[in-house]
């Protein structure tokens, strides 16, 4: 891998029992040289260019371990896919996606906490998480978009 693994990445996965294969040294490769938003398809391009053999079921399964050991956040996409993130770069909180360039910037919301502690007062509900994603052009697409 060009780049290290962000901080503790390994022990976490060797904690949690799995071992550190070449398939998944090169998704993680991907990811740790990644600061933006990828898709499983430019997860897996770009992995194969580290190792050839590659398959995609080996590229959602190690995403999805990723994402249950809380190392990458998993974003909805506009386009009804999956986009995945570096929780070193993300924390948890409410994002602006890039349609072209998935670059992801964090967003206050002050408003959602009131708007959350409303809704399970009249829904009864316990609202445990919730997530606010908002779509469209960053100014850098935006410029190109306009040239």
């Amino acid at each position: 891998m060009a780049k290290r693994l962000p901080e503790g990445w390994l022990r976490r996965i060797q904690l949690a029992g799995y071992r550190l294969t070449r398939p998944r040294q090169a998704v993680l490769g991907v990811l740790a040289e990644s600061e933006v938003a990828l898709t499983v398809a430019e997860v897996h391009r770009r992995a194969r260019a580290r190792y050839p053999r590659l398959g995609l079921v080996t590229v959602y399964r190690t995403l999805d371990l990723l994402v249950s050991l809380g190392l990458v956040h998993r974003l909805p996409a506009e386009t009804g896919g999956q986009l995945y993130i570096r929780t070193d770069l993300q924390p948890p909180s409410h994002h602006l996606i890039c349609r072209v360039c998935h670059r992801v910037v964090e967003i206050p919301c002050t408003g959602l906490e009131e708007m959350t502690h409303e809704i399970e007062q009249v829904t009864g509900f316990a609202v445990q998480g919730h997530w606010l994603e908002l779509f469209g052009l960053c100014p850098t697409c935006r410029e190109e978009r306009e040239k």
